[in-house]
Order: C-alpha cells, then sequence, then structure tokens
C-alpha cells in the first residue's frame, strides 16, 4: 500500500510539476503576445506589400517606369542627366541607366532644399516622364513603416524589441503546442467555431504550421535592427566574418558609410566609402563632356565624367540593373552598386573620378561566411532570392502572422471575465523548468534588448500587488 501511495504521489507531484510548467510557459506566451501582436500585424501587412515591390511598383509608376518602343541607340548619359537638370534643378547625386528596353532610365537629384528627387526619363529622347520624391514612393513608405523608422529612432529600437518577443512567443508557443500524449488540437481543429476550444485550436495548429517561417523571419529581420544588427555588423567585420578587412584596405577611406549611398548590400552597411586621388594640374583635364550638350553642371573639374564611368563600369563586364552614385565633393568616386535578386551576383565597385581607375570591385564571393548567410537570409526575408515561390512562402507567415493575432483575440475574448485582463493564472510556487530559464537566459544574452525587456518584465511581475492580481488575474 504504501508503494502504490507513493506511486501515486509521484505521479501526482509530476502532474503538478507540468501543470506548473505550462502555467509559466502559458503566461509568458500570453504576455509575449500582448506585446508584440499589434505590431506584428503592422509589420505582416506591410511586409506582404513589400514582398511584392516591384510588382506593385510596375502598377502605381506605369508611366514613369515604362516607354514606348526603344530607339536602336540611347542618348548618352551626361546627356540624359542635363535634361534632368533641366527640369529639376539642384546637385545630380545618382544614376540608374534604363535596366531593359522600354524602360525608363532615372536621375536622382538632391534639390535645393535638401530633398531627394528621381527624375525619370525616356532613354532615347531625353523627354522627361516625372519625378517623385524619394521619401513619398509607395514602397519606401511602406518599407519606413514597418521598420518604424518613420516613429524616429526610439520606435526603430522598440521593433528590435518586438522581435526579439517574437522568437519568445515562437518558443513558448511550441512548448504549448507540444502533444504531450493527446492527438485534439496538434495537426487537426476541434469542435465548432462558436467555442473557444476551436479557435484555441485553430491558433494552436496554424502556429505549428508557420513557427520555422517566423521564426526564420523574426531572425533575419534581426541584422536591420538599429542596435543588434549594427554591433552584429562591426562584430562579423572586425572577425573577419562578414567583409574581411583585406577586401576593404586597398584604398584610402573616407568616414562616410555605404549605408548612407542609399540601398546597399547588408554586408557593406558600415564599409566607408575609399577617396579619390588629389585632382589633376590642369582642372579641364580628363573630362570628355558628353558629347555635344556641355559638362554635367554638377562634375567636379578634371573628373572623367559620368559618360566615361559608365563605360568602365560595362568594361568590368557589370551585369544590368546597376545604380551608379556620382562623387561627392573633389575626393568622392564613381560608385556603382548591384544588388540583384540572386545575392551571390551582388557587386559594388568604387573608381577613382580622376584617373577612372578600379578602387575597389567586390561582390559576394568576397564575404566572409556570415556576410554570406546574412545576405542569403536578407534575400529570402524580402522575398527575392526564388522569385514567385519564395514570395509566396513569406507571404504566407505573414497571413499566419494575421491569422495568430485573430485567433488569439478571439479566444481570449470567449474566456475573458467581465473587466478583467483574463491573463493566465500564477500561483504561489510556480517556477520555470531549468531548460526554459536556460533558453531564455540565452536569448538574453544574443539580444541584449530582448534581455533588457525580459528582467523589465520579470522586475514588473513580481512588484505587482496581490490586489492586482486578484482584479486582472495577473
Amino acid at each position: 500500500m504504501n508503494h502504490i501511495a507513493s506511486g501515486s504521489g509521484t505521479r501526482a507531484d509530476a502532474a503538478a510539476r507540468s501543470s506548473s510548467l505550462y502555467r509559466a510557459v502559458w503566461r509568458w506566451h500570453f504576455y509575449a503576445g500582448l506585446l508584440c501582436l499589434p505590431f506584428l500585424v503592422m509589420m505582416a501587412i506591410t511586409g506582404a506589400l513589400y514582398l511584392f515591390r516591384d510588382e506593385i511598383n510596375a502598377v502605381v509608376y506605369r508611366d514613369l517606369l515604362q516607354v514606348p518602343a526603344a530607339a536602336s541607340r540611347a542618348l548618352p548619359p551626361e546627356a540624359l542627366v542635363a535634361h534632368a537638370l533641366a527640369a529639376v534643378p539642384g546637385s545630380v547625386r545618382r544614376y540608374v541607366p534604363a535596366t531593359a528596353a522600354g524602360r525608363s532610365a532615372e536621375v536622382g537629384i538632391a534639390g535645393a532644399d535638401g530633398q531627394r528627387i528621381t527624375v525619370y526619363l525616356d532613354p532615347s529622347t531625353g523627354a522627361v516622364l516625372g519625378h517623385l520624391r524619394d521619401d513619398r514612393k509607395l514602397m519606401e513608405v511602406v518599407k519606413h513603416i514597418h521598420s518604424l523608422v518613420i516613429a524616429g529612432t526610439v520606435a526603430n529600437h522598440g521593433i528590435e524589441i518586438v522581435a526579439g518577443w517574437t522568437i519568445v512567443l515562437v518558443v513558448t508557443g511550441t512548448c504549448l503546442w507540444w502533444p504531450r500524449g493527446r492527438s485534439g488540437g496538434v495537426i487537426s481543429v476541434r469542435g465548432s467555431p462558436a467555442k473557444r476550444l476551436w479557435w484555441r485550436d485553430l491558433h494552436a495548429v496554424t502556429g505549428a504550421f508557420a513557427a520555422i517561417a517566423i521564426l526564420f523571419l523574426a531572425v533575419t529581420g534581426m541584422p536591420w535592427s538599429a542596435f543588434w544588427g549594427h554591433q552584429f555588423s562591426a562584430l562579423t567585420n572586425a572577425w573577419g566574418i562578414g567583409l574581411p578587412a583585406y577586401v576593404w584596405s586597398k584604398a584610402p577611406q573616407s568616414t562616410v558609410p555605404m549605408a548612407q549611398q542609399g540601398e546597399v548590400p547588408w554586408t557593406l552597411g558600415q564599409a566607408t566609402v575609399p577617396l579619390s586621388t588629389a585632382a589633376p594640374a590642369d582642372p579641364h583635364a580628363g573630362h570628355a563632356g558628353h558629347g555635344g550638350g556641355g559638362p554635367v553642371p554638377t562634375a567636379t573639374p578634371g573628373a572623367i565624367g559620368l559618360d566615361a564611368a559608365i563605360a568602365t563600369f560595362e568594361r568590368l563586364q557589370l551585369e544590368p540593373g546597376y545604380s551608379v552614385n556620382l562623387p561627392n565633393g573633389p575626393r568622392g568616386v564613381y560608385t556603382a552598386m548591384l544588388f540583384p535578386d540572386d545575392v551571390t551576383h551582388e557587386r559594388v565597385i568604387h573608381l577613382d573620378q580622376y584617373s577612372g581607375r578600379p578602387l575597389i570591385d567586390v561582390g559576394y564571393a568576397d564575404y566572409g561566411v556570415a556576410g554570406k548567410a546574412t545576405e542569403w537570409g536578407v534575400s529570402l526575408h524580402t522575398g527575392r532570392q526564388f522569385g514567385l515561390v519564395n514570395q509566396l512562402v513569406m507571404l504566407a507567415g505573414c497571413l499566419a502572422i494575421i491569422a495568430l493575432a485573430v485567433t488569439s483575440a478571439v479566444m481570449w475574448w470567449k474566456r475573458r471575465p467581465g473587466g478583467q485582463l483574463a491573463a493566465p493564472e500564477r500561483k504561489d510556487g510556480d517556477r520555470l523548468a531549468r531548460p526554459v530559464i536556460a533558453i531564455a537566459v540565452v536569448l538574453g544574452l544574443l539580444y541584449p534588448l530582448l534581455g533588457a525587456s525580459m528582467l523589465a518584465a520579470l522586475a514588473l511581475d513580481a512588484a505587482l500587488p496581490r490586489a492586482w492580481r486578484a482584479r486582472f488575474a495577473l
């Protein structure tokens, strides 16, 4: 009898520990969702739109991006720049050749008020099709909302915390979904939509199938984050596994990071722009003009000119689709950036603006293991690497996030007593298991802002008065 009683006591203790662990994990999952879901829904909607940015742009800006059947020969780049400046005065900062027949060329101009404006031209005639402020382009607005850059630096750091708590959501959600000997609510949904059980099972099954995609989106989004992404880039470059130092030590460097050049490969974001040599003694030496329209108004005296720079990039077999940043000042360089869907074809070339000599020519093959892995992650995250299949898989992840937010809200509402938050109840003696604590510590150390927010949540949870717990079921 004692053995039976002892066995029963052991099973009861195990059940109590399991129940305590479940409640503790559920509480963390509940509060992570409470913090994250509003932002995750916003990020899922904007992320889904951004996946199809090329297709959306092709429709919204059709009149600016497409031109009639191209003539046999396009005007020289400097002639197109002169046409753009006649329409929108300012300083030329960027030139994008037409990527194919029937496509427009682009000239980026900094206006007198500091606004960046893109002018679209027919490359065959130089006719100006129209212009847009860069910060008002639809996909730029979507991207800035997605990262909360539009709301300032503090909000941008907040998105990093949300991404970290999303990882917590996936881990805790997986623990809650784990079968533990049951079959219902694992891969099938029980009951009917009128019952909370149906919504609970739909939430659990959707999360189980989408967990890997959501975790992937959260982890691969981290390299863009304001704090962690910057530190990760600096560390991987310092260790030679991001952008090895020898790649970027072939020319004198400025203090201007590549990230200020516009959209650049992630691995090159913190690399600095190299410097051109001093200008030739003859202020007119080396400038060939553009064959009939006079020099580009913003060209530095003695520079080879945009026409010669483009010819050099083509001689170096740079694939179509690249953009060119013009020199900014007498020590600036011509920078061509190819940022295609296939990360293995990424390439950046810097030319000395006076001699036309390539100062740096770097591509995917030059990246370290961390740089290559991150570039792949970024490309998959944005739906670029494998075309439509990649877009649809990431879209499924975005739709799953929205579905999880809806189902969690409905099942919470169905079990919520009037006037209470109805958080999972915490009982005296509830403890997290050591493996769960270890996972939390690892995540907190890996993502410091997440770790700091975890400590703040623990402190708040411990400090809440018992009366509040009774009122809100905390």
